[in-house]
């Protein structure tokens, strides 16, 4: 388990995100379409069309991390 500091804020992307993308480009995402600063040390979450599948941008202080999620059964809703 990776832990998160308390009073990082969470942000939900609104819709679908092609999961192709990588870190650097939902890091894009995050500033153009957000406004946001993708180093600030909140979490960026994206989900796929199918919807078994999030990716997940933080930044901790130190480094850029993306973390995968793949559903074997249901759908993040």
């Amino acid at each position: 388990m990776i832990p998160i500091p308390s009073g990082v804020r969470v942000w939900i992307g609104n819709g679908h995100t092609d999961m192709r993308r990588g870190m650097r480009s939902l890091a894009l995402i995050v500033q153009e379409i957000l406004k946001r600063d993708p180093d600030a040390g909140d979490l960026y979450i994206f989900r796929g069309r199918r919807g078994d599948l999030v990716k997940i941008l933080w930044h901790d202080g130190l480094g850029m991390s993306l973390y995968a999620k793949r559903l074997d059964r249901g759908k993040f809703i």
